[in-house]
């Protein structure tokens, strides 16, 4: 599986949740050090991921908001003009 199916295969949720569950076993303790290293390997790939989807996300709103901005220039004294508040 490539770098980016592993990003689509795992919504930011199921990542997160996955994430919280093995930081919770590492400071449980009681794991070997094979297993506390796979561990820890492991959340730092959904940490990866995780960020890799809040990154999208942020993009995602930056564009939005740039297309408000641009479409909607104007926009809020017409909507004041309009209501007599100009």
């Amino acid at each position: 599986m490539t770098e980016t199916d592993a990003e689509t295969a795992l919504g930011y949720e199921q990542a997160r949740d996955e994430l919280v569950d093995v930081v919770r076993r590492l400071e449980a303790g009681g794991a070997t050090l094979e297993e506390s290293l796979a561990l820890w390997e492991r959340g730092e790939e959904l940490a990866r991921i995780c960020r890799h989807w809040l990154e999208g996300a942020r993009a995602r709103l930056d564009a939005a908001r740039s297309e408000d901005g641009e479409a909607g220039s104007g926009g809020e004294g017409s909507a004041k003009e309009a209501a007599g508040g100009g």
